[in-house]
């Protein structure tokens, strides 16, 4: 049983059931606007600017890419052993990001998070 209320990635509310694994972390770092978190601003990513982009195969690039960068705390601070960034773009007005973080205790968990496009 983990000791953190899950976020969903879909509406961003708390869930019922407790976590043990990076979810939250990795939810907080891609949905936060780089910069705008007031506790640190060096929390966030960039894919909010995607928003404004035509749904092009050159999105699921930038997608991964950002992505990426907001997610490499988690490693440099110990928390991840590794972070994998995959996407899917299904040309609905979304990128699907597909995120395997293995954690410090070496366990896989795999999270989805959408990012909207036009």
């Amino acid at each position: 049983m983990g000791i953190d209320k899950g976020i969903d990635p879909y509406t961003g509310e708390y869930l019922s059931s407790r976590i043990n694994h990076l979810g939250n972390a990795v939810y907080i770092r891609l949905a936060t606007p780089l910069g705008s978190w007031w506790a640190d601003t060096s929390i966030g990513s960039r894919l909010h600017e995607l928003a404004r982009s035509k749904d092009l195969p050159r999105i699921g690039v930038l997608a991964r890419q950002y992505a990426a960068a907001a997610l490499q705390p988690l490693l440099d601070d110990g928390r991840a052993r590794s972070i994998d960034v995959a996407s899917e773009q299904p040309h609905d007005g979304r990128c699907l990001l597909l995120i395997t973080v293995v954690d410090a205790l070496g366990r896989v968990a795999t999270f989805q998070h959408p990012v909207r496009v036009a």
